[in-house]
């Protein structure tokens, strides 16, 4: 039985769908103003690997991600680069699908553009409004009143007077109700001119609006004959739940995130939707990915402490990205180092290396029992990791001692070229969900291989100066070996 741990009751419960095996998963997706970074990737693995595991298990998941395309972050983008908001917009919603693509995300995702949904945001908004849940604050824009839903705070323990710190992105007015109060809609000004976040230098440029009537985007530049009272465009939080609302009704089953998301803003699609419908809970499962932090530090621009998915992709395989953040669990926080992504590639390079022995073996009559029983043991041992909360870092830890087992096997010569199929087969299987191994293979000499057991035998012996003589042998063969936590790293120099 598969087992979550729910963010909203804070603690681990069976999973029950709510529609027998049908799945509406939705996750929060980017904001596209830049490229995407690692802590992106930590998310989007984790989702990606959730709802594999979900559908081998049999259920029919519809997994639902939303693409921000307008946010001041995308204005600001546009003013410093001298284009049009759209042209950033679009650039980057390309170099995220490429790089999600690139990471073995298995595309198996219906993404919803947040433009596209403009009629149901407004719809939305005036149902707010009609329930007496939002307000309007004049030449500003329509805003939530925190005070009048008494439930907010259940996701993350904060309630409303606590809320001082919730302003997001375009929710800043001296004419709020309450400090948390958020923005739903913000209004334009006709033909006006806007500089941006008051801290960049750049060029103010014609504010995008979509009409407060029909949802359509008004011509840049607008003349008041032109614009209509209400005229703006949404808030951050309006966006998701008019999607999810559009696509799965005002209740689905698991909403996910990076932990950063839960305050204010999945706090704020809380409010906004349960005050719409009146039905309880908005999501039955609330998942959240941990944080990651780089050498130890929050990422950051400013400090250079901060990488790409793409950058990272120049360096390594996607499948060693992958590995890295399924070692630890989804909720867990995730300390990116040079030498933890060279571990997660040593650890890629293990299972690549069993994969090429096992196609490679000759007909073996060797006996097939104990491997057999390894091979359910191991079978187990996945399925158990993986239905408690997706345990991904106890999942591979089995996949790794089935993997020391068979090497020794095999060495001994205790593996029939029947057992070896079955080897490979557990090993796609695991793969279906976790994608960790490479499409293309590329296979170490069996020479260096030899060479690199042998030094492994003499570390373990602890005959370091044969070691190292050794050690010497595969460098000069043109190969560089890099000791890691997973074991030993080979690659051309």
């Amino acid at each position: 039985m598969l087992h979550l741990y729910n963010t909203l009751t804070r603690k681990k419960e069976a999973f029950h769908p709510r529609e027998g095996k049908q799945v509406k998963l939705f996750v929060c997706g980017p904001t596209v103003y830049d490229y995407s970074h690692i802590g992106h990737a930590r998310t989007y693995v984790a989702f990606d690997v959730i709802a594999r595991y979900l559908r081998q298990q049999g259920y029919a998941v519809t997994y639902l991600q939303n693409i921000t395309d307008i946010d001041d972050r995308i204005i600001e983008r546009a003013q410093q680069n001298k284009k049009d908001w759209q042209e950033i917009s679009t650039e980057f919603t390309n170099a995220y699908h490429t790089d999600m693509k690139a990471l073995g995300i298995d595309g198996k995702i219906e993404f919803a553009v947040t433009t596209d949904f403009i009629p149901q945001v407004v719809s939305q908004v005036k149902r707010l409004l009609e329930k007496g849940v939002a307000y309007k604050i004049e030449d500003d824009g329509y805003y939530f009143d925190l005070s009048k839903f008494s439930d907010y705070g259940k996701l993350s323990g904060r309630k409303a007077l606590a809320a001082d710190d919730a302003v997001s992105r375009i929710d800043e007015s001296i004419n709020k109700h309450n400090a948390g109060d958020f923005c739903l809609w913000k209004f334009s000004r006709p033909g006006a001119k806007i500089a941006l976040l008051l801290r960049s230098a750049a060029k103010s440029s014609p504010e995008p609006a979509w009409d407060w009537e029909t949802g359509r985007q008004k011509a840049i530049g607008s003349t008041p004959e032109q614009h209509r009272d209400g005229d703006g465009r949404p808030g951050w939080h309006i966006e998701d739940t008019a999607i999810t609302e559009h696509f799965f009704g005002s209740q689905y089953d698991i909403h996910g995130g990076a932990r950063d998301l839960i305050f204010p803003h999945h706090e704020a699609e809380i409010a906004q939707m349960e005050s719409i419908s009146g039905q309880v809970p908005l999501a039955k499962y609330w998942l959240h990915t941990g944080f990651l932090t780089l050498n130890g530090q929050k990422m950051s621009k400013s400090l250079g402490n901060f990488i790409t998915i793409r950058d990272l992709l120049e360096k390594y395989d996607a499948t060693a990205i992958r590995l890295l953040i399924l070692s630890t669990h989804y909720r867990s926080p995730i300390d990116y180092t040079e030498d933890s992504i060279k571990a997660a590639a040593a650890g890629v390079q293990r299972i690549s290396e069993l994969i090429s022995k096992l196609s490679a073996l000759k007909a073996n009559p060797a006996s097939y029992d104990t491997i057999g029983k390894l091979l359910s043991t191991t079978k187990q041992e996945f399925a158990t990791a993986m239905d408690d909360d997706f345990n991904t870092a106890q999942a591979l830890a089995g996949i790794f001692k089935l993997i020391r087992e068979v090497n020794t096997q095999l060495r001994d010569n205790r593996v029939s070229d029947a057992a070896a199929q079955e080897i490979l087969a557990l090993l796609g299987n695991f793969n279906q969900v976790l994608g960790i191994i490479p499409t293309n293979i590329e296979t170490v000499p069996g020479e260096i291989t030899q060479l690199i057991e042998t030094r492994e035998l003499l570390r373990r012996d602890k005959r370091y100066s044969e070691a190292d003589d050794v050690r010497a042998q595969i460098t000069a063969k043109g190969y560089r070996l890099d000791d890691t936590s997973n074991g030993p790293l080979i690659s051309c120099k």
